[in-house]
């Protein structure tokens, strides 16, 4: 795997690239409300049809191939993870169930004892 940065410069023809797939897309949904009257699978047939064209531009500047190895680094990234059993998740969920009613007791006795400190003790307000 190399870990050495290229730069890159983005050319005219890559710009153009982008320009064509954005403009297919546009053209798509021009065609999707400007084709209702001929019928739902016309309609639909063009809006998939520049939809994929806009895609397969796309993927074919820079940025596209760009897209692409950054998804596969990913992909291998995620193979590398190593998942936990299902014992040692249940696990964890319990550890972090447990912790959070702790915090929970633990803020409400704060609570309880800040107010009973306050109300009644200091300002002698009984309920």
């Amino acid at each position: 795997m190399s870990t050495a940065q290229i730069e890159t410069v983005t050319s005219a023809a890559d710009k153009a690239k982008l320009a064509v797939a954005a403009g297919l897309v546009v053209a798509a949904l021009a065609a999707f409300y400007t084709l209702s009257a001929r019928g739902a699978l016309f309609q639909w047939g063009a809006l998939v049809a520049c939809l994929v064209l806009s895609v397969v531009v796309f993927f074919t500047s820079m940025h596209g191939r760009q897209l692409i190895g950054f998804t596969k680094d990913a992909w291998r990234e995620v193979l590398k993870v190593v998942w936990p059993t299902r014992k040692e998740a249940m696990q964890m969920t319990a550890y972090v169930f447990a912790f959070v009613l702790l915090m929970a007791v633990f803020l409400w006795l704060t609570d309880k004892t800040l107010e009973w400190l306050l109300y009644d003790l200091i300002l002698g307000w009984k309920k």
